[in-house]
Order: C-alpha cells, then structure tokens, then sequence
C-alpha cells in the first residue's frame, strides 16, 4: 500500500508553484474572453501578466455575498462561467441561493487525493451519508471514492434506522459524512441491538470535527480525519494521518486575507480563505470562502509538501455552517418578515451530546405554542434544517447586530 496519491504529494513547492502559475495567467485569459462576469469584473487585467502570487493578490477577491447578487442578475452562473448550463454534468443550488454547477470529469472536485490520504483504497466499500439531493456534498465525495475504485453506497442524509440496516448488510469499512452524524448512526445501531464494526476509518466533512467527538471514534476503533471543502469548489484542503493542519489540495492557489479587504495576510495570521482555481468552464479567480484560517510554515511530518493552513477557525461572516447546512442571516430575516408581530430574532448553535443544536430565540409578547410550531416549519423552510424555538420577552435579546450566534466551543 503506497503512503502516497501520486507524486504531486511530495513535488517540491518551488516546482508546485511554477506549474500553478505556469497555468493560472492561461486561466485567467480563457474566462476573461468567455465569461461575461470576468470580462467586466477584470476589465484591463492582461491574464496572461498574472503569473505570480503578487499578480494575483492585485485582483480584486469575489466574496460569496456578491457571487449571489451576480447570479441572481445573471442566472444561473452570473456570467462567471465560460460554457453554458448545458456544458455541466450536473448542477446544484445550496441554501442562499447559490448555484453550482459539476464540471466534467472523472474526479471534478478533487476528492481521490484526499481520501487517499484519510485510507481508502480501492475495493473499499463505504458509506456516504452527505446530502445528494439539491447540494453536491453527497458527489463531490462520492465520484471520488469511485476515482478511487472504491464502491459507494449512497445513503445520503436522514433516516438512520435505515442507515443502519444498510451498514449492517454491506459491512461498509469506510463512512463519508459530516462529523457528527457517524455517532448517530452508531449510538442507533446500538439502541437497536446491531451493532456496527465493520466502519475503521471516515472521511468528514461540512461542520467542524471536534477533539472530543474524534477521541470518542477513536475509542469505538474509528480513524476520522477530515477535509475543508465548499460546494463552490470542491475539496479545498485536508488532513492526513499526520494531525498537522490541513495540506491544501492540488490544483489549488490558496491565500490568506484580511477580512473584507483584498490584502494578503502574512503566514501565521488569522484571516479569510481566499481560493483561485483553474478550471476552465467555471473558474473561480479570488474567490473569497467567507471561512477564517492561517497559513503555517514548514511542511506536514507526513511526507506531503503541499502548503498547509490551521483548519477552519470561524467566519468572516454570520454564516455559520449546522448538521453539514449554512445558515444565512438572509434566511433568518426571510423568518422575521414572515412574523412581523416578533420583536429581534436570534439563531443561537451549542452542542448537546456531539450534535449540533439549532435555537432560534424570537422575541414575543406571547408564549402561545402554535406560534412555537409556525416558527420550527418557518425554520425548516428557510434554512432547510430542523431547530427549536424559545420565546423570550420584549426587548431582551441583545443589540448587537447578530442574527446568528455560534456558541460552539471549538477547542474541546
């Protein structure tokens, strides 16, 4: 069994990033001459003179707020694709809206490597619980396990009883999903009286893995390591079994800038995650995650030379990401719209035995429980996951301007 993906994971970072910026100022020429969205928004850029880090970071960074604005102008891409619909294979819309579509290929997020480095292999049977339905979490990972030669069966989301039945009938050695689902699965299993052995190792995604939630898979001989990826673009970065920070994928020029500014932030210091990639019917020039990291220095003990970054360190934005969905600040003022007699509202997300908890505090001068069961169906409207509802006094929440408030502890 090779440590290895390929020889990309040990190439120098001198040669890694010639071959990047050999290929980016091409990139760059291509979507300004066949997408209307960049031709405007890089009007007098030269693409082929950006060919270095110091070209790139005079761009300006496209952040997601305003991707949306232009694809809702301009649907469904916002002009930032070169080809038209048609010339996807498939295409998703994630919660704000947020149109993505799945460029051709055999891996088109770049999935393979970063199972490769969590321990799947080919013949490996797994179990991919991510959402296949609307959002393309369920197939990024999904074709690339099958890149991988591994075989897939896809649960997508919900229904554990089931869940469980299948796990017990394929003996799956792997599970793909977001953190904390896994232990659903698992403690159901248990409840029910089959318990699961067969699953070694995971590959997760769409939330943050906490230390005490991976300690606990560790105890039932589950190895989890886990991947930053975006809908936008695909597997972005990932662990190995090194437990360093996560290597930045190949294919991939990441950078580090201050929040809400086009500056690149020096190694070390917390800012945004900002992607440019280099695919060519939809490429995404700066375009800025909205997630918080730093770049460290050195390489990872594992072997792999790519840059690495901290793991995901919080939001630039409210946006904040529950059970493997984002919720917008948009979709929680879409709810108070739709309840003007409600004073302030306040998504607020904890933790309650490894799960993720959705509170939306609402503001009221009654505690009438119809109003209690409008607001949890207004909840899985809007942002497309289920939550609870705490009615609270007139004029008690507080005046900060928040809309969602991440109370997670993200150390433990």
């Amino acid at each position: 069994m090779t440590d290895f993906f390929d020889a990309r994971d040990t190439m120098s970072d001198e040669a890694r990033e010639a071959d990047l910026f050999s290929r980016l100022g091409a990139c760059v020429s291509h979507a300004i001459a066949n997408a209307q969205g960049w031709k405007s928004r890089l009007e007098g850029v030269a693409g082929g003179d950006v060919t270095s880090r110091e070209a790139l970071a005079a761009l300006p960074v496209l952040r997601k707020p305003e991707l949306m604005e232009k694809q809702a102008e301009n649907p469904p891409f916002g002009g930032f694709a070169t080809v038209g619909p048609e010339g996807f294979d498939r295409i998703f819309m994630s919660p704000g809206p947020v149109w993505e579509p799945q460029p051709a290929g055999e891996d088109p997020w770049n999935a393979a490597r970063v199972l490769h480095a969590a321990g799947f292999r080919k013949g490996d049977i797994v179990h991919n619980a991510l959402a296949y339905t609307m959002t393309p979490g369920g197939f990024i990972i999904d074709q690339g396990a099958v890149a991988l030669g591994c075989a897939v069966y896809p649960a997508g989301t919900g229904n554990t009883e089931m869940q469980v039945a299948a796990m017990n009938a394929l003996q799956p050695v792997g599970f793909l999903g977001t953190p904390d689902y896994l232990k659903a699965i698992l403690d159901k299993a248990v409840e029910l009286g089959n318990p699961i052995s067969s699953v070694t190792k995971a590959l997760v995604s769409g939330g943050a893995l906490f230390p005490s939630l991976r300690a606990e898979y560790a105890e039932r001989g589950v190895a989890v390591l886990q991947t930053y990826a975006t809908a936008d673009i695909g597997c972005i970065a990932y662990e190995s079994s090194a437990l360093e920070g996560l290597i930045v994928n190949e294919d991939i020029i990441l950078e580090i800038v201050k929040p809400g500014t086009n500056e690149v932030l020096p190694d070390g210091e917390v800012g945004e995650i900002v992607v440019t990639t280099l695919k060519e019917t939809y490429p995404l020039i700066r375009f800025g995650t909205g997630d918080m990291s730093a770049m460290m220095s050195g390489q990872s003990p594992c072997g792999r030379t790519g840059r690495r970054i901290k793991g995901w360190m919080g939001r630039a934005d409210q946006r904040t990401k529950v059970k493997g969905m984002f919720v917008d600040p948009a979709q929680v003022d879409h709810i108070s719209k739709a309840f003007p007699d409600l004073g302030r509202l306040r998504m607020e997300v904890t933790r309650a035995g490894e799960m993720d908890v959705l509170t939306l505090k609402a503001e009221a001068d009654t505690d009438d429980s119809a109003l209690v069961g409008k607001l949890e169906e207004a909840i899985v409207t809007h942002c497309k996951v289920k939550g609870t509802v705490e009615l609270v006094p007139l004029g008690s929440l507080p005046k900060d301007g928040k809309l969602i408030s991440d109370e997670r502890d993200y150390t433990a």
